[in-house]
């Protein structure tokens, strides 16, 4: 009988939890997973507010890559081993049924990130995956075909292959690794976060949502639609977070002090929204103007923009003249904020940036630079859209890396 071969996964998130399993499902593997801090799949436990977006219901390869700023277009063939129905499935036959909410987020049905990591742990358990926590490694080295791994503790082991899958953030050993096998490090910076906005338009408005609105990024071509979410420092919601990622490099080189237009009624034309205001100020000319929102907006918020178009709230509507219509107009589809910062969204870090998508092996995750070593999930210059793309790069890159590690040379 052959010797098995060891195979080393570096990070117990999402990616590393799959590739590990993946790689110890095969014959003739002995995979052991290394977390550098105590903790083990801590995004897969907050994530959706602790439901865990595990995926989300596209199945067509074409247009899941569409929610993908960075790495789209290196993993349309990826999905096309790998996407979000065999990640359902592969769920489901470890006893985790899952449920589609009307945004396509998909979560477990239990609503509880545990029913994930639980059949993480068990898959992990069942297939033997030695996993240790609060193990970095320092550095690796390929010499005599075999991998010299150097621990923080100053132990060295040796390995077959070695899979990393260290997450997005700029301090990660993966990344430092990557790096002194010669792979190019793309700078990570934050994607996936809410806007700070102070602005009178907005003082006490925190909690209240617009169901669909149009932003704009000033300067840019970046557009996004979607739901979006007033909050005590500013602006978050879909619309925003969808925005932050596709902009995420052009934000951070600004600083995060930038300009975005927001059309708070999309769904109406230019032609067809004067013609509704022009129809209310004749059908409802004895009213004032700030007893009801004749627009899909809340009605705090009509009364801001009324104010903001210089428009007193105990006007009349037969009062209102062309010119504050038209500022009105104004202010509803073309209205103006300044961003002068950022937080991140519900501690979920997602970076943009990583290892050099180019060097890298999309059929296997194999290094192009060095054989042997693999990469999955944030470590890699990919990042998605909130809404469950995140985790399926994790369990997509993941799978194909353990499925190629666990092979013979």
């Amino acid at each position: 009988m052959s010797t098995p071969q060891r195979i080393l996964v570096i990070g117990g998130g999402a990616a590393g939890f799959f590739a590990a399993i993946t790689s110890a499902e095969k014959a003739d593997t002995q995979v052991f997973l290394y977390e550098a801090t105590p903790h083990l799949l801590s995004k897969v436990k907050i994530s959706g507010g602790g439901r865990c977006n595990v995926t989300h219901a596209c199945f067509e390869p074409e247009q899941l890559v569409k929610n993908y700023p960075r790495g789209g277009r290196e993993l349309l063939g990826a999905f096309h081993r790998f996407q979000p129905r065999d990640t359902l499935a592969w769920f489901n036959t470890r006893g985790v049924e899952t449920k589609t909410e009307e945004d396509g987020r998909m979560f477990p049905t239990s609503d509880n990130s545990e029913s994930i990591v639980n059949a993480l742990n068990e898959a992990a358990e069942k297939n033997q995956v030695k996993i240790l926590i609060q193990r970095g490694v320092k550095t690796i080295q390929y010499v005599k075909e075999k991998f010299e791994v150097e621990l923080n503790s100053g132990e060295m082991e040796l390995f077959d292959k070695v899979i990393i899958a260290t997450g997005g953030n700029k301090s990660s050993s993966g990344l430092a690794i990557a790096e002194s096998f010669g792979h190019t490090i793309i700078p990570p910076v934050p994607s996936l976060f809410t806007f700070h906005i102070q602005d009178k338009r907005l003082t006490d408005l925190a909690g209240l949502s617009v169901e669909k609105v149009k932003v704009k990024a000033g300067g840019t071509k970046l557009t996004t639609e979607g739901p979006l979410l007033l909050t005590h420092w500013g602006m978050s919601g879909p619309a925003i977070l969808k925005l932050s990622a596709w902009g995420a490099r052009e934000f951070a080189e600004s600083n995060y002090n930038f300009t975005i237009e927001i059309n708070w009624v999309p769904e109406f034309s230019q032609t067809a929204l004067s013609k509704k205001l022009n129809e209310i100020r004749i059908a409802e000319a004895r009213k004032q103007i700030a007893t009801f929102s004749p627009v899909p907006i809340p009605q705090r918020l009509w009364e801001r923009l009324l104010l903001a178009a210089e428009i007193n709230t105990t006007t009349p509507w037969a009062h209102i003249n062309n010119q504050q219509l038209d500022k009105l107009y104004k202010q509803l589809t073309q209205a103006e904020f300044t961003v002068t910062g950022k937080s991140m969204f519900k501690e979920e870090f997602v970076t943009c940036g990583g290892v050099k998508l180019s060097e890298i092996n999309f059929k296997t995750m194999e290094s192009r630079k060095q054989p042997g070593l693999f990469f999955a999930g944030e470590v890699l210059d990919i990042d998605g859209v909130t809404g469950g793309f995140n985790f399926q790069n994790a369990w997509t890159t993941g799978w194909l890396a353990g499925q190629a590690a666990a092979e013979r040379p």
